[in-house]
């Protein structure tokens, strides 16, 4: 870990926070009954993760250089998905006697992240000619 690799991945945090905001407060008109933008947001970011980092593996179609895909799936994705907004918002949703509401918040934002980060590797898979890994190394799966 160096300091310009710090640098890489905080930037990347960043601006993968400010898209969150932006996104959260677009949606805000359709977020009536579910949390939509953390929904859009974490579906989003699944998919990006899925497809950035299938194609940017060193063999992979548009290899690139590691602190690329730190900035992008620590720093960026890390910044942008909510899983700690997710979290709150279905425990409010618990507290205030929401249940199928909460539910409904976590069946489709698991199913749907999960699905987005399928496609997502399965578009860049396709596009490699068949790779079958997202993650190069182990630090990138924490992002």
């Amino acid at each position: 870990m160096s300091f310009t690799t710090c640098l890489v991945v905080m930037v990347g945090g960043a601006l993968g926070t400010l898209a969150r905001y932006v996104v959260s407060v677009l949606a805000l008109p359709i977020s009536r009954d579910l949390p939509w933008g953390t929904i859009i947001i974490n579906v989003t970011g699944s998919f990006l993760i899925g497809l950035f980092g299938t194609l940017t593996l060193a063999q992979g179609r548009y290899p690139v250089s590691e602190n690329v895909r730190l900035f992008v799936m620590i720093g960026l994705c890390g910044g942008y998905t909510t899983f700690s907004s997710f979290s709150l918002q279905t425990l409010d949703l618990l507290r205030s006697g929401a249940m199928v509401r909460a539910m409904t918040n976590v069946a489709v934002s698991v199913a749907v992240c999960i699905g987005a980060v399928a496609l997502g590797h399965g578009v860049a898979a396709h596009l490699n000619s068949g790779a079958v890994r997202i993650a190069q190394v182990t630090i990138e799966e924490d992002g």
